[in-house]
């Protein structure tokens, strides 16, 4: 099961404070979205209005092309997967995951099945008579995605599921998530503030702040061509240039950029856009301030001769550690850089 979900004109105040500000969002039946931002920019809040547990001030929510605004969570045909993946301890898998389909009324027999099935998809077949106690943090979290997903939602909802795992577990997770959710085809809205999450799992990104939505789309354009200076910050590192757009170019410190800005503005450039390969602008030399290595790069802070204000972060070849105080030359591709006008 799978349908699209349309956003129009949403917007909530808890008291005077306005946390969802004119949020207008479709999304495709079965894709992958991940709505990423920071801690109070509304994420959270937009994933409890699409499940019923908030109703919008204004705005409207559809689902499968029917007005979902006012309907109650257990009417919808969503399923909320927390980050505490609230397990019933006493309960065996196969009862956990067969739990909602036990109070739609599901016979046991066929529930059984049914369950196992599910735990089956997610790598469980042979623990469906353990106990979650029994269970690593990463087997709770696909016992409790098999749960999910047993009811057959149209859209699953997923609140940072993995935010209580390592690292490495957390990677690996992203990926079977991802393989999961393309073989159930079920329409997923997972929200996190992790950009390298989003970036692993998603079809499309939904950057959010202050309850607004700042830029939307795929991982690779988010990245590379952010449309607003606060997603071009929150999505990875990056380097700020004072410049000064003249209407048909930008004057940085390091030359002339053909991008069409007037006035004060900001340049920004990613660490791995900038090295000493030569290239078609000529940073110019650069001390090294301090260097360490990464395994894949060595990331360096560097001071650039033209600009002795700034500090440059770039991600140089692994192969070789600069030392503090060397001189490097650095280059760019021009078309690496964003710039944003800036308010006077």
């Amino acid at each position: 099961m799978t349908a699209p979900v349309t956003l129009r004109g949403l917007n909530h105040w808890f008291g005077p404070f306005h946390a969802l500000q004119d949020i207008e969002l479709s999304i495709e039946a079965g894709e992958y979205v991940t709505l990423l931002g920071p801690s109070g920019c509304g994420k959270t809040t937009l994933l409890s209005v699409l499940g019923g547990f908030i109703e919008p001030t204004e705005g409207r929510v559809e689902i499968g092309g029917r007005d979902m605004t006012r309907v109650a969570p257990a009417k919808r045909p969503t399923t909320t997967m927390f980050q505490d993946y609230a397990l019933f301890p006493h309960m065996t898998l196969r009862d956990n995951v067969g739990f909602g389909l036990r109070m739609a009324g599901m016979g046991r027999g066929e529930r059984h099945r049914r369950a196992e099935s599910f735990l089956d998809l997610v790598g469980l077949a042979d623990a469906a008579g353990k106990r979650p106690h029994e269970l690593s943090g990463g087997q709770r979290q696909r016992v409790a995605l098999a749960r999910a997903l047993a009811v057959e939602p149209d859209v699953l909802l997923l609140d940072e599921p993995l935010g209580a795992l390592d690292l490495k577990l957390r990677r690996a997770m992203q990926d079977e998530l991802k393989a999961i959710q393309r073989k159930v085809g079920t329409t997923f809205v997972h929200v996190t503030h992790d950009q390298e999450e989003a970036m692993a799992i998603a079809d499309r990104i939904v950057v959010m702040n202050a309850g607004r939505i700042e830029d939307h789309g795929p991982p690779a354009r988010i990245y590379r061509e952010p449309a607003t200076l606060f997603a071009a910050d929150f999505m990875g590192e990056m380097n700020h240039i004072p410049a000064r757009g003249t209407g048909t170019a930008t004057e940085t410190p390091f030359g002339l950029l053909a991008r069409a800005v007037q006035g004060r503005a900001v340049a920004c450039i990613r660490p791995e856009a900038l090295g000493t390969t030569e290239a078609a602008l000529c940073i110019g030399a650069a001390i090294v301030r301090d260097a360490a290595f990464f395994g894949t790069h060595v990331r360096a802070h560097l001071v650039p001769e033209k600009a002795p204000d700034l500090t440059l972060t770039a991600h140089l070849p692994p192969a070789s550690l600069p030392a503090p105080g060397e001189s490097l030359t650095l280059w760019a591709d021009p078309d690496a850089f964003r710039v944003y006008a800036l308010e006077d």
